[in-house]
Order: C-alpha cells, then sequence, then structure tokens
C-alpha cells in the first residue's frame, strides 16, 4: 500500500537529522513500554512526526495510523496546536482544588450541551482509569450518603476499565488480573454468546436476561452500579446488539441501580455520534470519556454526573463534597486543547462522518468474511474489527500490515482500525486496501 499524503495532512515542521541507532539504543536501556513483553522490541517502530492521519519514523518511511484510539483531529492540527500554546502562555494551570480557571468552566459547560438532560456536572482528571476510580467512588459514595449503602458492581467479564487497582479490579481479563485482594465485590457477567454472534438482534434477550441475574432481587444485596462498555474493545472488538443499552437502562431502574457508562474509547466522534449513549437515547447516572476528549493532545478525561447523584455529596462526613482529585485535574492546558478539538469535531460534523466513513469501509472489508480463516467483520462508527481464528494470526496481519505502511491494533484474534476521524476518502480506501491485502497475505 502507498502511504501517500493526502489532503488531511497539516504542514509538517522539518525535522534534524537523527542518528536512527542511537535513538533506539535509548529507548532499549531506559524505556519501561506498557503492556509490552520484555522480549518485544518497541524501539524497531520509533515515530518522529506526524501530520493529518500520517506518522513518519525517524528512518523517513511514512504510515498510515489506523491504531491512535485518541485520535480525533489527527496530527498536527494547527488550531488544536494553536490553543495549546496560547493556554500555556496565559496559565498554564492551577490546582482546581484552591481555585478555579476559565477553561475548565468552558469545557463542562459545553459537555453539558452535548451529554444527556441532566447531566450537568463534570469531574475532570487525567485518565480514563483515573476516571473509573472516580465514577466507582462516586456510585458506592452515593448510597452511603442515601442511608442505604451498597457496594457490589455489576459488569461484563470482558470488560475493561483501566489499569488501577480499583478499575482493573472489575474485570477478568488475563491482562488485567492483579495480584493483591479484590477492593468491592464484583458480579461478572459473560457474554451468552460468540462475539461474532453478540451484534445481532436476538443476541439482546439472553444478554439481558444474564444482566437481570447478576443484577437480582434481594433487597439486602443489590449492586450500587452496573458498569459497562458500549462497545468491548479490549474484550475482543465485540458489537453489542441494538437496544442493550436502552433495555439495561430499564433493568437498572428497577432496582435504583446506578448505570455507569465507559466512553473512554466510544466518546467524542468515534462511535458515530458525539456519545453512545445519545446513540440509543440513553440518560446514564454517571459517564466517564477520556481518549478523543482533546484528540490525544494533552492527557484528559472527564466523569460527568447527574445532578441527584452530584447533590448527595454535601452529605459526605468529612468535607461535605467529592474526596477525589489529582494536582493536575483539569490542567488548563489540556481543556484548551480539548475546547479546540470540540470545535474541529463540531465544524467539520465529524461524529456524522465516523459513522458515513465507518459505514462504508465495514462494506469494503466484508467480503473478507469469505476468507477461510476470518471469522467475522464487524464496526460500530469508525472503529473497525476482522476476527480472525487465533492471535497468532492477528499478529502476523498486523505485521504485514506495517510492511505495507498500514499501522493497526490487536485486540486478542481479533485486528482492529482506528483512524483519525479527520481521515479523507482517500485514506479510507487506503485502510480497506490496506487491511484487506493484509489478511489476504496472511491466509490466502
Amino acid at each position: 500500500m502507498n502511504a501517500s499524503r493526502s489532503s488531511t495532512a497539516f504542514p509538517v515542521p522539518a525535522v534534524p537529522g537523527t542518528d536512527a541507532e542511537a535513538v533506539r539504543a535509548r529507548d532499549r536501556r531506559h524505556v519501561w513500554h506498557t503492556w509490552t513483553p520484555l522480549a518485544a522490541d518497541r524501539s524497531a517502530l520509533t515515530l518522529s512526526h506526524g501530520s493529518g492521519h500520517h506518522v513518519w519514523d525517524i528512518d523517513g518511511r511514512v504510515y498510515l495510523d489506523a491504531s491512535a484510539l485518541n485520535s480525533t483531529c489527527g496530527y498536527a492540527h494547527p488550531d488544536v496546536l494553536r490553543a495549546i500554546v496560547e493556554q500555556a502562555s496565559r496559565l498554564h494551570h492551577f490546582d482546581l482544588s484552591v481555585a478555579g480557571h476559565e477553561p475548565a468552566g468552558l469545557l463542562a459547560e459545553r459537555l453539558a450541551g452535548h451529554l444527556p438532560p441532566g447531566m450537568d456536572k463534570t469531574l475532570f482528571v487525567n485518565s480514563g482509569s483515573e476516571g473509573f476510580d472516580a465514577a466507582i467512588m462516586m456510585a458506592v459514595s452515593y448510597w452511603a450518603h442515601l442511608g442505604r449503602p451498597r457496594s457490589r458492581v455489576v459488569t461484563f467479564a470482558r470488560s475493561y476499565h483501566g489499569a488501577t487497582l480499583l478499575s482493573r479490579s472489575l474485570s477478568t481479563l488475563p491482562r488485567n488480573r492483579h495480584l493483591l485482594d479484590a477492593p468491592l465485590p464484583v458480579t461478572r457477567v459473560e457474554l451468552p454468546l460468540e462475539p461474532r454472534l453478540s451484534r445481532r438482534e436476538e443476541a439482546l434477550p439472553g444478554l439481558l436476561a444474564a444482566f437481570a441475574r447478576a443484577i437480582g432481587d434481594d433487597p439486602d444485596d443489590l449492586p450500587a452500579a452496573v458498569v459497562v462498555e458500549p462497545f468491548l474493545n479490549v474484550g475482543g472488538g465485540v458489537v453489542l446488539p441494538p437496544g442493550f443499552l436502552r433495555e439495561l437502562r430499564t433493568l437498572c431502574d428497577a432496582t435504583g441501580t446506578l448505570l455507569v457508562l465507559d466512553e473512554v474509547f466510544t466518546a467524542y466522534g468515534r462511535c458515530g455520534a458525539m456519545f453512545a449513549a445519545r446513540r440509543q437515547d440513553v440518560t446514564p447516572d454517571i459517564l466517564v470519556s477520556s481518549k478523543g476528549l482533546s484528540g490525544g493532545y494533552v492527557p484528559i478525561a472527564a466523569v460527568s454526573v447527574r445532578q441527584r447523584v452530584h447533590d448527595t455529596f454535601d452529605r459526605d462526613p468529612v468535607i461535605g463534597g467529592l474526596r477525589y482529585g489529582h494536582t493536575t485535574s483539569g490542567h488548563a492546558v489540556a481543556c484548551a486543547a480539548a475546547l479546540a478539538t470540540l470545535d474541529v469535531l463540531e465544524k467539520q460534523g465529524l461524529p456524522e462522518r465516523a459513522e458515513q466513513v465507518g459505514s462504508d469501509l465495514l462494506g469494503r472489508l466484508a467480503p473478507l468474511t469469505g476468507a477461510e480463516e476470518v471469522v467475522d467483520v464487524r464496526g460500530l462508527g469508525l472503529i473497525l474489527v476482522v476476527e480472525t481464528t487465533s492471535p497468532d494470526l492477528a499478529a502476523r496481519v498486523l505485521t504485514r500490515a506495517r510492511e505495507r505502511g498500514l499501522l493497526l491494533r490487536q485486540v486478542g484474534a481479533a485486528v482492529m482500525a482506528v483512524p483519525p476521524l479527520v481521515i479523507d476518502d482517500e485514506g479510507a480506501a487506503a485502510v480497506a486496501r490496506g487491511l484487506t491485502e493484509a489478511v489476504t497475505d496472511m491466509t490466502g
């Protein structure tokens, strides 16, 4: 695949000469890469710069990036860069536990305008993992404030909600297990059907029945919250059946259980709408979002809550408020980057375009279902999943695609394409072509 630059690329600054081997050697000596076996050499692909939906490595090779989970506006977007520089030169940050600053207020107000009605309060943190620490603490504290303590959480066994001790305790994914005792009781729901069948309408009754059993009806053991991702990302790239969130909201309402949505990945256009909750006209009690909020330019996450949850915190026995936060929560530069990112999303209609481009790509990739070692082709918004028969095959597809100039992601036996939302038609066609060729090369 020829990953030539397209019309969505922005001007790329000149990069001084680089001693590529010295850069890689330094990385191997000193950098501990996240989620990586010690035997793996992540320095083999060392990136130098990016523009639009392309990135360049330190050897000058160009790649079409369909692997960056948080890229909404692409690389080197001038509007986002300008907002970062302007805010950093004015006030880079101030601790929100001491004082306010304008970018945080503007961003919280802006999010309230996009979220379902009634979700008017937002806590800012630095990552989705921190956001889920806060969300679970909020849910358990809410019931304590009402004088009816609940601590149990219901979630998917395949879920992934972060890498902190609390957030990773919600999951049974092998990569996420830890050696310490679980800090709270969790009831985990297995998918009644395999992933390739879970997206179909007929999968809905069985899935809802499984959640109904997990919630239960014992008044002495009702859960504080049901926590779900609208799309199971790390859990295998699983698309859930239509109407699932609406019906789950009804199940939660029957017992007063809080509904917590993990939109760390799906929000800000990735799912084909600003939020997956809006796709199904669902109002959660707590919604955690992060990756696309600032387009990956500066770390930031948002925990947005319904007013009725927020207002119980005046009953907190210690400070009469939320006892959670970080020195850099709601970082002013991150908020400015997020505001600029939202400007781009709105002005260019990127959520709607993600739905259109994703649908087109799904159609282009559909013929792969005829390949002997392809289990399924599915997608949600601008998230494309090709499920193969094994993790080893998926890894070989990734390697082959990279050789052709296309960067993809792997989740178990599935290959995922998640290009920046600003990708143009030419770039989208290149993603479909490169992924098809890589799969064909490895299975044909």
